[in-house]
């Protein structure tokens, strides 16, 4: 267990170090900002890196929305879900605070007026989105990740490939939401850049743990009894 959860901490910081750090340190950079394309490639990209570097330890989840649509499918144990969710809140705060340092180090930057990749709705969205289009789109991107996640783990000739499946699932995931709540479908995401963040990213945090929640876990449910019906995988002890 040890070593699955140091897993989940380096794949977790990785995420979040490496998807919010190009938001916050490059995609407005002048002239040579990679835009939220950019940023989008970077979340999918950190994904894949290290699914393929540490997922055969943990699984590879870095992402509580993950771990309880895994847990709601039969294929993850009741009894290291919290333990999985706790390693991920605490990679993301780290690599929240390290992005902090990082930042600080530039004379004019301000995490409030120039923003620290915080997830929000109404006027913190990108877009000008309101509550409900934020709760929509995260349950429902969400819900379709966890989709994905089952299919393409769910066969054994596919586990090669899985990484990247999942890998450009989260891009194509940001390049539809970003303009909608900065994207978060990940509730570690949010948390770790959130509390460096001015006050408002603290009171919005509460949709950015709920809706990412309820997608992943209706979406292990759904995998569950729509497509292993009569072949449901057994949740594993260990």
């Amino acid at each position: 267990m040890t070593k699955k959860l140091l897993a989940e901490f380096i794949g977790t910081f990785w995420l979040v170090f490496g998807g919010c750090g190009s938001a916050i340190l490059s995609a407005s950079f002048p002239q040579l900002g990679i835009g939220f394309l950019g940023v989008s490639f970077a979340f999918g990209i950190s994904v894949i890196t290290m699914a393929y570097a540490v997922g055969h330890i943990s699984g590879g989840h870095f992402n509580p929305a993950v771990t309880v649509g895994l847990f709601s499918s039969g294929r993850f144990p009741a009894k290291d879900v919290v333990p999985y969710i706790i390693s991920q809140i605490v990679a993301s705060i780290f690599a929240g605070a390290i992005l902090y340092i990082i930042a600080s180090g530039q004379s004019d930057f301000s995490p409030i007026l120039d923003g620290f990749a915080s997830n929000g709705y109404g006027d913190h969205s990108p877009g000008g989105y309101s509550m409900v289009s934020a709760m929509v789109i995260e349950i429902l991107l969400t819900f379709l990740f966890l989709i994905i996640i089952h299919g393409v783990t769910s066969k054994k000739e596919l586990a090669p490939f899985s990484p990247i499946a999942i890998g450009l699932t989260l891009t194509l995931i940001h390049l539809i939401s970003i303009p909608v709540t900065n994207t978060s479908v990940n509730p570690a995401r949010s948390t770790g850049v959130a509390l460096f963040d001015d006050a408002w990213a603290l009171q919005q945090l509460w949709l950015f743990w709920i809706a990412p929640l309820i997608g992943g876990g209706f979406g292990g449910f759904a995998y569950r009894f729509l497509f292993e019906k009569n072949n449901i995988l057994k949740s594993h002890d260990s």
